[in-house]
């Protein structure tokens, strides 16, 4: 059995050429436990690692999402009363006249799947102010 040799992604360059290798085995297809599969498995990690640092992906807008998973569900606002309450407080902040209490946040993500970070990151603490 041969080594892999995968060196560090620290520049563009680098990152360019990884993606290009990881694709060029994902074509290959290669069969679990052979040395092309461990070198795909360690490149997926190492570009992934890359891409989180110099390729974040924002969170979206918590009412955006929302109103996302309703359109897709075909949910109408008082399909939200059970995780948010009543009706004129689901309003409200589909609206953005009010923000979610943390018993909301807790609602929605538990039932929604929505992550934590969503409600409560940098971004949302700026337009607060």
């Amino acid at each position: 059995m041969s080594k892999v040799t995968i060196n560090p992604i620290r520049t563009e360059q680098d990152y360019e050429e990884a993606v290009k290798r990881l694709d060029s085995l994902l074509d290959m297809n290669p069969k679990p436990g052979t040395d092309l599969d461990d070198e795909l498995e360690v490149l997926t990690t190492l570009v992934q690692a890359y891409e989180q640092v110099h390729y974040p992906i924002e969170l979206p807008d918590p009412i955006d999402a929302i109103k996302h998973i309703m359109e897709e569900n075909g949910w109408k606002n008082k399909d939200l009363e059970q995780y948010i309450g009543p009706k004129s407080r689901v309003s409200e902040i589909l609206n953005r006249k009010r923000y979610f209490t943390l018993q909301q946040i807790y609602m929605l993500h538990k039932h929604l799947n929505l992550p934590f970070e969503m409600f409560i990151n940098e971004r949302v603490i700026q337009s607060a102010a």
